[in-house]
């Protein structure tokens, strides 16, 4: 076995010895067997009756008994060793003798310290720690990781992460199956998941680690499965992109403001910036005005909107003339309802899939499945209304990005205002 044992009738007298207790003080067996105690070849002088009387005391107290002692090795060096011993009681139900295991100290430290490690990860620890097997299964879970899921430790057991992961199992699960087959990656892994809680799906970036597992006791190693680490850092990564995100736009205004600049025409300056502003922003963007607009006496003439300009379209927008047709909107439609508003307006299909009917019924380009629709104002007028819309591969429009349509509206607006040569109002 791989434990040290030994045992003493109810003389001291030692009647078992086996391999393991011959590796660790090189007395064998044969040596070991038939003597009282360990006095005068495993244990020094001094020390002999205080091993002895710990250790048979053991037959006449419940439980086990732990002890540490220095005994003697053959070749005459000391070893400590940590002791479990229990008494053995006989047919009569009176003490035996004594059974009693032990071990080198610094190994069983060394295993001590392993069972508290995987105990406080599977507690306390301040990362996710999950073990997954062979058929990438969660097999435990601790709390931390529990809670990142958004379910008990209990539940994700057994369940396939398809069912625990809206978005990110494929790259999940190939890095699980490429620890498996190549051991871990020299440097830890960002993966961007959907979670799917009780609250709703919620997207996190976890900065993951992984370990091979494999069995300590076969012969070749065996896989058991991979020890996943990870940590939320989606509050951090998304400062990042965010951060990222505003530099590129502010590099967008400032250079479609210098490409504007060289336009002799206002509407041409126009459509350069609804370019510039479409890079990484949006598919298309629509400019609708308001019929007779710019001009004094244009909110009285009611909110019908003509369409100017589709970007991208590598030209210029066209102020519609006299006699031109609305676009026919229905009264619920976004470019009205930012009209009404004077502010920003989105809208999205229903599910955020692709709805051609959707985007046909509003008059947009198929494909549309999100939009952010915000007002053309300048010189304390309203011109119409700009659109920008997204296709289902995109995500939709959040606050921050109707802030930046908002601006795009304003200098488009003042070219347009510039291009129509209408008087400042009175």
């Amino acid at each position: 076995m791989d434990a040290a044992l030994c045992a003493f009738d109810s003389d001291g007298v030692l009647t078992h010895w086996n391999r393991e207790a011959e590796r660790i003080l090189g007395w064998s067996a044969a040596e070991a067997v038939g003597r009282k105690g360990f006095a005068g070849w495993a244990a020094r002088a001094a020390d002999a009756d205080d091993v002895r009387e710990r250790l048979m005391s053991a037959q006449d107290l419940p439980g086990r008994q732990v002890h540490e002692f220095a005994l003697l090795t053959k070749d005459g060096g000391r070893i400590l060793v940590r002791t479990q011993s229990a008494g053995v009681p006989g047919a009569d139900g009176k003490p035996a003798g004594v059974y009693c295991a032990f071990s080198e100290v610094h190994a069983q430290i060394d295993l001590e310290r392993s069972i508290a490690l995987s105990e406080a990860l599977m507690d306390d620890a301040s990362w996710g720690v999950v073990l997954v097997d062979v058929d990438l299964r969660p097999a435990v879970v601790n709390t931390h990781a529990a809670r990142a899921f958004g379910a008990g430790r209990g539940a994700l057991l057994g369940r396939p992460l398809g069912d625990l992961l809206v978005q990110g199992v494929e790259e999940l699960e190939g890095a699980l199956q490429h620890v498996l087959a190549e051991g871990a990656p020299p440097s830890p892994l960002e993966l961007w998941v959907s979670v799917r809680t009780a609250e709703g799906v919620r997207r996190r970036c976890w900065r993951s680690g992984f370990l091979r597992l494999a069995s300590p006791l076969a012969e070749e190693p065996v896989p058991l499965g991979v020890g996943w680490l990870f940590q939320d850092v989606t509050e951090a990564r998304q400062a990042e992109l965010d951060t990222g995100q505003l530099r590129f736009r502010s590099n967008q205004l400032h250079r479609a403001g210098r490409a504007a600049a060289e336009c002799a025409d206002p509407a041409e300056a126009a459509a350069i910036r609804l370019d510039f502003a479409l890079a990484g922003f949006a598919d298309h963007a629509l400019v609708d005005v308001l019929e007779g607009a710019p001009g004094p006496e244009a909110p009285e003439r009611g909110r019908r909107l003509v369409r100017s300009a589709v970007s991208p379209s590598g030209l210029a927008l066209l102020l519609p003339g006299p006699g031109a047709i609305p676009v026919r909107y229905e009264s619920s439609h976004p470019a009205l309802q930012a009209l009404d508003r004077i502010g920003p307006v989105r809208a999205g299909a229903p599910g955020g899939a692709q709805d051609e009917d959707w985007a046909r019924a509003r008059h947009w380009p198929a494909g549309a499945t999100h939009a952010l629709c915000v007002v053309l104002r300048s010189r304390g007028r309203t011109l119409g209304a700009l659109t920008f819309l997204r296709g289902s591969s995109r995500p939709a429009f959040e606050r921050v990005d109707a802030l930046y349509a908002e601006e795009v509206a304003a200098r488009v607006a003042a070219d347009l205002d510039l291009a129509s040569g209408a008087p400042a109002a009175p």
